[in-house]
């Protein structure tokens, strides 16, 4: 009876995600990010979004986007575990006027959000900080280095940036301990 209660649970975990195939997932703007052709001041945007599958009732997916003054797109970045397997780095960087993508079905909410002078000028130390992650090669899921980890290292990096990162950002804390040690 345990087995079938317990196989029934996981059954209902599994069919209750928003969506079960990567590849038809939604990739599209959620139209929170400032339109680069309309916003001419520097933007550093953090986003999270619920992670891919029965993951998203655990855990966010974490990245960051900025854009420099009169920049016509956002350089973001993240990590990605699936790239590690293909032989690549963790970490990625890309050009893009949508940083504000669907999380691969998954809406994506602002963490955090910095415009104008103060961006403009932290931008230069969160490009810096990104340069020396250093577990751009590396990434596990629990306890981390992750997706969740990245973010907070810059946001350790780049005190002033003033990041708090969500509750349910597993791995988060990852950089902190490692820091220490």
């Amino acid at each position: 009876m345990r087995k079938l209660v317990l196989i029934l649970i996981i059954l209902l975990l599994v069919s209750a995600c928003s969506n079960s195939n990567w590849r038809t997932a939604s990739r599209e703007s959620a139209g929170i990010a400032p339109n680069p052709v309309d916003v001419q001041e520097a933007v550093i945007e953090f986003y999270g979004a619920d992670a891919f599958s029965w993951r998203g009732w655990f855990a966010v997916h974490t990245w960051v986007a900025i854009k420099a003054e009169s920049a016509a797109e956002y350089t973001a970045y993240e990590v990605v575990g699936w790239r590690v397997k293909r032989g690549l780095p963790a970490l990625r960087k890309y050009t893009t006027t949508t940083p504000d993508r669907y999380w691969y079905g998954a809406k994506p909410e602002k963490i955090l959000s910095i415009t104008g002078d103060k961006a403009k000028r932290l931008i230069p130390e969160v490009i810096a900080a990104a340069e020396r992650y250093p577990w751009a090669n590396e990434y596990t899921l629990v306890p981390g280095p992750n997706s969740n980890t990245f973010p907070a290292w810059i946001g350790l990096q780049v005190s002033d940036l003033e990041l708090d990162m969500p509750f349910r950002a597993i791995g988060s804390g990852y950089a902190d301990t490692e820091i220490e040690n």
